[in-house]
């Protein structure tokens, strides 16, 4: 279940969301001004989303690679990143 809380509430019911989330698979959304700003979510959904997150990257680089171009070594491009 996905519920709104404003942040000023939030504050007051720290505990009790972070419960929510961890225990009772709930995701809160974290709102001010009525507007959405952040979300607390368990941990297997952070998980779950950064494994999403790198499939894409994983995908767009492979893209890349295959895209025509003069490959350079990995030295030349840090110097050109200046790193």
């Amino acid at each position: 279940m996905i519920t709104s809380v404003s942040t000023v509430d939030a504050r007051k019911q720290f505990s009790d969301i972070i419960n929510k989330v961890a225990y009772g698979d709930d995701s809160i959304i974290l709102t001010r001004h009525g507007e959405d700003i952040a979300a607390i979510v368990t941990m297997e959904e952070l998980y779950f989303l950064q494994q999403i997150e790198d499939s894409i990257d994983i995908e767009d680089a492979r893209k890349a690679m295959e895209e025509p171009g003069v490959n350079i070594k990995d030295t030349e491009f840090w110097k050109e990143l200046g790193l």
